[in-house]
């Protein structure tokens, strides 16, 4: 998918997308590849503030350089597109959850970390500070579903494409404060 594509895919599915800076060609493609991409895959961003938020995960950080997703979805449900191509957002992940990605079959645990998921999934970045207690408003979750399913319905993959970081990599625990089972189950209705 071209980042037009993608532009025209998360607006097809209904959801207000603001486009920041030069996102279509902002990208890590100069540190490895970024393809054939097989997923999607749920973040949060451990941070407050719609615009800060915006602003570090198409910036980054000292040691992690932007943009840390190709999208960032704020509390009021708008998708802010930070970059396209690879982004520092996954990580080295399990080989057996990328196969059953692949495969769209259950998920083993994830449990090493052997193969780079920043080559192989498009990344959004939610805000919330993943605490369990910060709020998940319904415009969203929404909005996560929306975008999610936007990807699959483009690459025709199902449910089973959209995974959590938690679900890819050892030790990490976002998004906290909803299920990724019960995202899925969303994803699962709005493409049917």
């Amino acid at each position: 998918m071209s980042a037009s594509g993608f532009l025209r895919a998360l607006r097809a599915e209904g959801l207000t997308v603001v486009e920041v800076g030069d996102w279509r060609t902002h990208n890590r493609n100069s540190k490895g590849a970024w393809g054939p991409v097989h997923g999607v895959m749920i973040h949060h961003t451990v941070t407050k503030g719609s615009a800060r938020t915006v602003g570090l995960c198409r910036k980054g950080y000292e040691g992690l350089p932007g943009p840390l997703c190709h999208g960032v979805i704020t509390k009021d449900g708008r998708v802010h597109l930070v970059g396209y191509g690879r982004a520092n957002h996954a990580g080295l992940g399990d080989d057996e959850v990328l196969r059953a990605v692949i495969a769209e079959k259950a998920l083993p645990k994830d449990n090493e970390a052997n193969t780079d998921g920043n080559a192989r999934f498009y990344g959004f970045e939610c805000e919330n500070l993943g605490d369990g207690d910060d709020p998940w408003p319904e415009a969203q979750l929404e909005a996560i579903e929306k975008a999610a399913a936007a990807v699959c319905r483009h690459h025709g993959w199902n449910q089973r494409s959209v995974i959590g970081h938690l679900e890819w990599q050892p030790g990490k625990v976002d998004p906290r404060g909803f299920t990724m089972a019960s995202m899925r189950e969303r994803v699962r209705d709005r493409l049917k």
